[in-house]
């Protein structure tokens, strides 16, 4: 794995539209209200990093991303094309969309490289050649081109994350979601996780990134969005809302987050 840290580039030219487009997002879990009529779009290449406190409908907002979660209002577009709850129009569009969760959700009966595999293989239709050839590529990418043939329990959590990662790559995304990639990790192993993100940052993935992780966010992001109460209290570069925020919801909770 490479050691240097890459420069974050600008987006793309957005003359043909963001590739994320949210308009009106409203998300409920019974009485809950957890989206509340959000607007938001993401370009191709940027990074958009997710703050906000515990309940403030980040998570649901990835998850809305790709319909692992419906939605009682709204539209979601992604590349050009509206989300639809339908199974063949689903697994099209996650065919696109990268997605890693706070846990690794590793096949423990296979091994790593098969874990990659197993997708390209049953979902683009790649031969089991090309299928590895891509994943051998992938792992040495994340810095574990040694552990291919070793099983998801003999790996470390951060390990395990940056084969998640490398899974999730392998479907050529374009877009990848991360929820909280590092909250499951000890401190000593989240380092090497936040290196692969930053490599692909800086590779020009289009990137929607929850995370609790304040200097990744200064470092990487090309625009920070605060959530609070189901909504966007405020968003900007990571200066404007990281060091000078403007909304009363973001001076508390930067407040509380410099107390912890």
């Amino acid at each position: 794995m490479s050691t240097h840290t890459a420069a974050r580039p600008e987006p793309s030219d957005t003359s043909t539209g963001p590739l994320v487009q949210m308009r009106g997002i409203h998300k409920r879990f019974g009485s809950n209200v957890v989206l509340d009529g959000v607007d938001l779009d993401v370009d191709q290449g940027e990074v958009v990093v997710l703050i906000g406190p515990s309940g403030a409908g980040k998570s649901t907002l990835l998850r809305c991303v790709n319909g692992l979660e419906t939605i009682q209002g709204g539209t979601i577009h992604v590349a050009g094309e509206e989300l639809v709850h339908d199974e063949q129009h689903l697994n099209r569009l996650r065919a696109r969309i990268g997605m890693v969760f706070q846990q690794f959700n590793l096949f423990p009966h296979m091994t790593v490289v098969q874990n990659i595999t197993m997708a390209q293989q049953d979902v683009l239709g790649r031969s089991a050649q090309e299928a590895r050839e891509r994943a051998t590529r992938l792992l040495d990418r994340v810095g574990l081109a040694e552990k291919a043939e070793q099983y998801p329990d003999h790996l470390s959590g951060g390990q395990q994350q940056r084969v998640a990662i490398a899974r999730a790559l392998a479907m050529d995304p374009a877009l990848m979601l991360f929820d909280e990639p590092t909250s499951a990790l000890d401190p000593e192993l989240v380092g090497e996780v936040l290196h692969v993100m930053r490599d692909l940052a800086g590779q020009g993935m289009t990137m929607m990134v929850v995370t609790h992780e304040m200097r990744f966010a200064r470092q990487v992001a090309h625009r920070v969005v605060l959530m609070a109460d189901g909504g966007i209290a405020e968003q900007g570069s990571p200066e404007e809302v990281l060091s000078h925020p403007r909304s009363e919801r973001g001076q508390a909770f930067l407040h509380q987050l410099e107390g912890d």
